[in-house]
């Protein structure tokens, strides 16, 4: 949930993306659209994006996972990377936001990799427990209401195979976890967060500062 990576200027930004985004038409239309949205401010930035699909095709994924699709462009990004037989299982709560996405994975032709859940996001996971598929997935995206984070992330933990990995966006919520003076809710919540996962021996861990941070946890 960032439209460029924090902390760079408008010219430095525009190199970053002209020396390394190789973005096709479906998706960077799907990102103009989602600019003109009344909360545009939850797209992810088009060099995270990008990053996803290169981490999903780096650890061979074929069965993914995706927490918080508003407009659909991460996924895209990811389904665009999966093999030919790869499959996702997607959680959102918006018919509305995500009938957007729908319109473009249908257009790039990956409609038939995404299995989209309508219901919240903590209810999908424990029945994909409950149904036997812990130990499963090879990827996961969390990118939803932060308050929530813990939950889907030991849920995730549980999905995800051993090597395989988690990915959870917002983990710097605009610098604003550094400042010990920003007390609202949100802020604390991902910097407990923050801090519950630099403890947690399950997985080896990186926060890389690229959109509005980006934690990789990969399972052991």
């Amino acid at each position: 949930m960032s439209a460029n990576t924090l902390g760079f200027d408008t010219q430095f930004y525009n190199y970053l993306l002209s020396a390394s985004l190789r973005e096709a038409d479906v998706l960077r239309r799907l990102r103009d659209e989602t600019t003109s949205h009344p909360r545009a401010v939850m797209q992810l930035a088009p060099e995270q994006g990008q990053f996803l699909a290169l981490l999903v095709q780096l650890i061979g994924a074929k069965k993914t996972l995706e927490v918080g699709v508003f407009t659909g462009y991460s996924s895209l990004w990811v389904a665009l990377a999966l093999p030919a037989d790869g499959k996702m299982i997607a959680c959102d709560v918006s018919e509305e936001y995500t009938s957007v996405a729908r319109r473009y994975w249908q257009e790039a032709g990956v409609a038939n990799k995404i299995d989209l859940r309508i219901a919240p996001a903590l209810e999908t996971l424990d029945r994909l427990l409950a149904d036997g598929q812990a130990s499963t997935f090879d990827f996961a995206f969390i990118d939803a209401d932060k308050g929530n984070y813990e939950g889907y992330y030991e849920r995730s933990l549980q999905l995800v195979r051993p090597g395989g990995l988690i990915a959870v966006d917002n983990v710097l919520w605009y610098k604003q976890v550094a400042y010990p003076e920003s007390q609202d809710n949100i802020t604390q919540v991902i910097r407990a967060f923050n801090e519950k996962l630099h403890r947690d021996e399950r997985v080896f861990l990186s926060l890389v500062p690229i959109g509005d941070g980006l934690t990789l946890a990969l399972k052991r």
